[in-house]
């Protein structure tokens, strides 16, 4: 009997399809990896060359003189200042935004509005245009209150485009946690605000945190509202990259381009850890 397997064994076509399959997935991955680390990593490989490249010039594809010159350079000007200042806006503007929209996006998540969806569009507009257009009439509007070149008014530019971050995570946010358990709650004897903030909140704290992040980056990388609202008065950090890149000092750009996504990136390595696929799903739903 064993004989007789062996043999049909040994006569039997060797299946190659199956051996190469495997092959050819890793391969595609592979190259799909690859293809994303260029993507990725070839304009920020470049951005951090700048940074160091004390000389270099065309066609060689690397600096001929290194060092940290500029850097040096960066941290003796106002650069600080303008990192200092980005930061005080992004968590001003995120804490304003918490505020604003945590009880706002509760009750149009938990309230069945006739106009629920029309609410929510009209949170989109704002970016639904180019932003120049926008914010030039913002300023217009600002500079009847006296606002523009004010701190003030860069925080309310800044959040013409957080709110729309802010409501429509925390919506998604506040769909994703189960009515039934307020109901428990409720029939406990727990009042409303008591299961708001005993229940509600403790379960949408990942996704509130996720929310902030997203804002707090929006903030930080704001560039357009920040150069007609803050300058020349208030220098963010995307204005002062802007203006060394726009006078061709390229290793200056890069330092503040490479002190700038630092930050970002960080946050966003954080940011994955509260980012549920449940939040993603609740994104539109009625």
């Amino acid at each position: 009997m064993n004989k007789s397997i062996s043999v049909a064994a040994a006569n039997r076509p060797l299946d190659l399809t199956n051996r190469k399959a495997p092959f050819a997935r890793m391969t595609r991955r592979l190259l799909i990896y690859a293809v994303s680390i260029f993507f990725i990593f070839g304009p920020l490989s470049s951005l951090v060359l700048w940074s160091v490249a004390e000389k270099w010039f065309w066609p060689s594809p690397f600096p001929s003189d290194w060092g940290f010159k500029y850097w040096h350079l960066v941290f003796e000007g106002k650069m600080l200042t303008s990192l200092g200042l980005s930061f005080v806006i992004a968590i001003t503007v995120t804490l304003i935004c918490l505020v604003i929209t945590v009880p706002l996006s509760y009750l149009i998540a938990r309230n069945r509005l006739p106009l629920k969806h029309f609410i929510l569009l009209l949170f989109l507009l704002p970016q639904a245009f180019p932003q120049l257009p926008v914010f030039t009439n913002a300023m217009v509007l600002l500079y009847r209150f006296d606002l523009v070149g004010t701190l003030p008014g860069l925080i309310l530019i800044h959040l013409v485009g957080a709110i729309v971050f802010s409501v429509w995570t925390l919506v998604s946010v506040f769909q994703s946690v189960a009515e039934s358990m307020e109901e428990a709650s409720y029939m406990l004897g727990g009042g409303k605000l008591y299961t708001f903030f005993h229940v509600v909140l403790p379960m949408a704290t990942p996704g509130i945190i996720a929310g902030s992040l997203l804002v707090f980056l929006y903030s930080l990388d704001e560039f357009t509202g920040s150069l007609l609202i803050g300058a020349p008065f208030h220098i963010t950090m995307p204005v002062f990259m802007y203006n060394a890149a726009n006078g061709y000092e390229m290793q200056v750009a890069s330092v503040t381009s490479v002190l700038l996504m630092i930050p970002g990136i960080l946050l966003l390595v954080f940011l994955q850890r509260f980012m549920r696929s449940e939040y993603l799903a609740a994104f539109g739903r009625g």
